[in-house]
């Protein structure tokens, strides 16, 4: 098997900073074709600004994202708007449009992408809600939802185009126990019943645990571990174990960086 058909997206040398500030030193991922990749890290590592540059919103300043082996900062706009078709996205806390129902939220990229009959538009909404279990719920408002429900219908979205990689952004992010179970078993299933890519972004370990074929953590700026849930989970390394283990105390410190706090106080720094 050649190494692009292992691997769906291959991240190399990558580098992006904003401002002074680097949030990539030379980041190096494989994200493998037919499986769950998780991303995880503390938070401000990056996580959503990987995801923005694995889909081309953002540039980075140097090193490249290879999608089935196309380098994606070599596309012009019409190849790069044919490439994102591929894509399906479940932002974070659903970002459905709040003055359309259910029904045509998910429709929405169905009209704006292709020339379906309303019929067929019909068939494939209800039908992907179906897969969500929200099919009672196509009449309804945005707002008459629960957080869950939200969730799962925006999920149905990100499905109705048939994308190659769906792509989830802190899909678990204020989900009551219940909901959390219900999307953490959609993900699985959408990705094995429709033989796709996943990527899921998200720092909740015991639910990246039970979903994920690999994960990626990643700190400083690259990658400080990789492997199975349960590799990561049993690893050596301090830093790993304090975020899977949840350590308060680690290499990840309390602190954001910041000037002397005594010097700050007296006004020091002002002078």
């Amino acid at each position: 098997m050649s190494e692009v058909s292992e691997h769906l997206i291959e991240i190399r040398d990558l580098n992006y900073s904003r401002g002074h500030r680097h949030i990539f030193k030379d980041l190096n991922v494989q994200i493998p074709r037919g499986q769950v990749t998780a991303i995880m890290g503390p938070s401000g590592t990056g996580k959503t600004t990987l995801l923005r540059l694995i889909t081309r919103q953002l540039i980075p300043d140097s090193g490249c994202i290879l999608v089935e082996g196309i380098d994606i900062s070599t596309l012009n706009q019409k190849a790069l708007y044919k490439l994102r078709r591929r894509f399906g996205m479940l932002f974070q806390n659903g970002a459905l449009l709040t003055d359309i129902s259910v029904f045509e939220n998910v429709a929405f990229p169905l009209r704006e992408h292709t020339r379906l009959p309303n019929r067929l538009i019909r068939h494939i909404v209800l039908t992907k809600l179906h897969a969500v279990g929200l099919r009672g719920a196509a009449d309804m408002m945005p707002t008459e939802l629960s957080g869950g429900m939200a969730r799962r219908v925006a999920l149905a979205r990100a499905m109705v185009m048939d994308p190659d990689i769906l792509i989830y952004d802190e899909p678990f992010v204020g989900l009551d126990p219940i909901s959390m179970g219900v999307i953490v078993r959609l993900v699985r299933k959408m990705n094995d019943a429709l033989g796709i890519s996943s990527i899921l972004v998200s720092h909740d370990v015991q639910e990246i645990a039970t979903v994920a074929d690999c994960s990626f953590l990643i700190s400083g700026g690259k990658v400080a571990a990789s492997g199975s849930p349960d590799e990561l989970v049993n690893t050596r390394s301090e830093l790993v174990r304090q975020f899977m283990h949840g350590m308060a105390d680690g290499p990840v410190p309390f602190h954001f960086s910041a000037p002397n706090y005594a010097e700050q106080l007296l006004g020091r720094d002002a002078e």
